[in-house]
């Protein structure tokens, strides 16, 4: 019997991206979210879900993309990852999918040159690729810290804006 991942499979861009489902805590609508000043541009910051405090990323914005605006499709993929829980936000959540082990290629050496080192691998369904996501990766403190000091250093950054319209 061939072993299977199951993936939550998402959309950001045109781009088909998936985590694993053993990772979700659950989908919900975009909230309104609380800015946190001198955070990095793609950490939009907090919202709360049901009394508990949890930090919101903007994948689009994470993964290079400036020009990011919120519409209804959008949602935000509630993970759990070392026991706290993280918002990713997302242009759609689209399936579950279930991968064959065999159809799963390592990421090309340039991902890793590239520093996009949170891609575990791509997987092939039905005719198409999906770039699969290691959450301890995207979401380690060390990556976002190393973002945050580049960030900090620009003047006039998103960041520095929402920080003052909070105060």
């Amino acid at each position: 019997m061939s072993r299977e991942l199951h993936i939550v499979g998402f959309k950001v861009g045109r781009e088909t991206y998936g985590v694993p489902i053993t990772s979700l805590h659950e989908i919900v609508r975009v909230p309104e979210i609380t800015a946190v000043p001198d955070a990095p541009d793609y950490l939009e910051g907090v919202i709360n879900l049901r009394g508990k405090i949890v930090s919101v990323m903007d994948l689009r914005k994470r993964f290079g993309e400036r020009h990011a605006t919120l519409g209804k499709q959008n949602r935000i993929l509630v993970v759990e990852h070392a026991g706290r829980l993280a918002g990713l936000i997302v242009d759609s959540a689209s399936e579950v999918l279930k991968i064959p082990a065999e159809a799963v290629e390592p990421p090309p050496a340039v991902f890793q040159e590239g520093g996009l080192n949170c891609v575990t691998g791509l997987g092939k369904v039905a005719g198409r690729l999906v770039v699969l996501l290691d959450m301890s990766k995207l979401l380690a403190p060390g990556s976002l810290q190393a973002k945050s000091e580049n960030g900090e250093k620009k003047p006039g950054s998103k960041a520095e804006a929402r920080g003052a319209a909070a105060k």
